[in-house]
């Protein structure tokens, strides 16, 4: 009998893209994921994984869509972005909107910011609860959904393992936000990344060993919240990391 298999996708803006680099490793390894949880970044390259696109198509997209072009994004709109332009985006490539057409099942999780909780999305609209679960603070307008308003998944959970445990008989994490425990010169542009990063990691630590198989390529933070100009370089940061610890992954899922 097959393993069915969990995979938690973290957000971590253009970092994300390392995501389909896990998983190109994974699926030449002959692994594929029966259900996949993510936040942010790790939602965004779920949803399309979960709908069949190929991973090369992915990375296109997430390429072509300015999902992490900051300077698109402050000019646009005076460094507040509204994200109910991408919910065309979303139907041009998820035409009925709805996660029962996706053929993973798919849990995204998004900050209500009104209640002060993570709310888990596994049902119904798709573009919206996906726009929600992206809304970095500061960054983007918060998104106004059932009643409250949404910011990025991982202010209160960058790592949404949770909706996973008990479902999966081995759980795999992508974690793509290590950071070097001390930088010389901080950039303004990095004051953002850094300080969410730094709130949300010693929460994600606790949660390494709900995980079968943990995936943290080291120093992730070389690269930007939103260096999607990088995109081949973290895609292939991603994949060629996730080679080194093949034997182990192997080992642990396919027993």
């Amino acid at each position: 009998m097959e393993h069915k298999i969990g995979i938690v996708l973290s957000g971590g803006g253009a970092r994300g893209i390392a995501h389909l680099g896990v998983l190109k490793a994974l699926e030449e390894m002959g692994i594929k994921p029966s259900i996949i949880s993510g936040t942010s970044a790790g939602a965004i390259a779920g949803v399309f994984y979960a709908g069949g696109y190929a991973i090369n198509d992915i990375k296109k997209i997430i390429e072509e869509a300015d999902f992490f072009n900051l300077t698109s994004i402050l000019i646009k709109k005076q460094g507040l972005f509204a994200m109910n332009g991408f919910e065309k985006l979303y139907q041009t490539h998820f035409p009925n909107n709805q996660f029962s057409d996706l053929q993973i099942p798919l849990v995204v999780a998004a900050t209500d910011l009104s209640k002060g909780e993570i709310v888990y999305f596994s049902s119904g609209n798709l573009a919206q609860p996906l726009m929600a679960s992206c809304c970095i603070p500061f960054v983007f307008q918060p998104l106004y959904l059932n009643d409250s308003y949404f910011v990025d998944g991982g202010v209160l959970n960058n790592f949404p393992v949770e909706p996973l445990i008990g479902k999966c008989d081995v759980i795999i994490g992508s974690h793509v936000n290590s950071i070097k425990p001390e930088v010389g010169e901080i950039h303004m542009k990095d004051i953002i990344d850094r300080s969410f990063h730094l709130a949300m990691n010693t929460t994600v630590k606790s949660k390494i060993n709900t995980c079968d198989v943990f995936i943290e390529p080291p120093n992730m933070s070389q690269f930007g919240l939103f260096d999607v100009k990088k995109s081949d370089e973290i895609f292939d940061y991603g994949y060629s990391y996730t080679q080194t610890i093949k034997e182990k992954i192997l080992k642990t899922v396919i027993q």
